[in-house]
């Protein structure tokens, strides 16, 4: 005799949810988040899992300090000479960086069939307010 699988209303599931304690919520809200990114993971094409990687690609920790430190003296105006060409190179390697991804944003974009502020909106992706 073959038994049918368990088959559980969204009610339920949310009702024996809520008689969890915090340490199994968490970890059952840690395989729900999980089994959401492997359904979202098998809908994505070669192409558009190798933009996302592009899109998503940042600097280093250690440059982005070293970047936050040497704007700070900029604006403090005590930056050295090399400091200041120093700043300038990594600058123009974080704006090669943004051109990069922005790249691929648009090629995304292109082969999804979606605007660039539609998809930017879906990604959750925003411009600072000073840009």
């Amino acid at each position: 005799m073959e038994s049918s699988p368990l088959q559980l209303s969204t009610t339920e599931i949310l009702s024996a949810a809520s008689r969890l304690s915090l340490p199994e919520l968490e970890h059952l809200f840690d395989h729900i988040l999980a089994l959401q990114a492997e359904r979202r993971a098998a809908h994505l094409s070669r192409e558009e899992s190798t933009l996302l990687d592009r899109v998503n690609q940042g600097l280093p920790e250690k440059l982005l300090r070293r970047l936050a430190l040497l704007r700070a003296k900029r604006e403090e105006e005590s930056t050295t000479d090399e400091e200041y060409e120093e700043l300038t190179a990594l600058t123009d390697q974080a704006e090669e960086l943004h051109a990069e991804r922005m790249t691929a944003l648009v090629e995304l974009a292109k082969a999804r069939g979606v605007t660039l502020a539609a998809l930017m909106d879906q990604l959750g992706i925003s411009f600072p307010a000073h840009v």
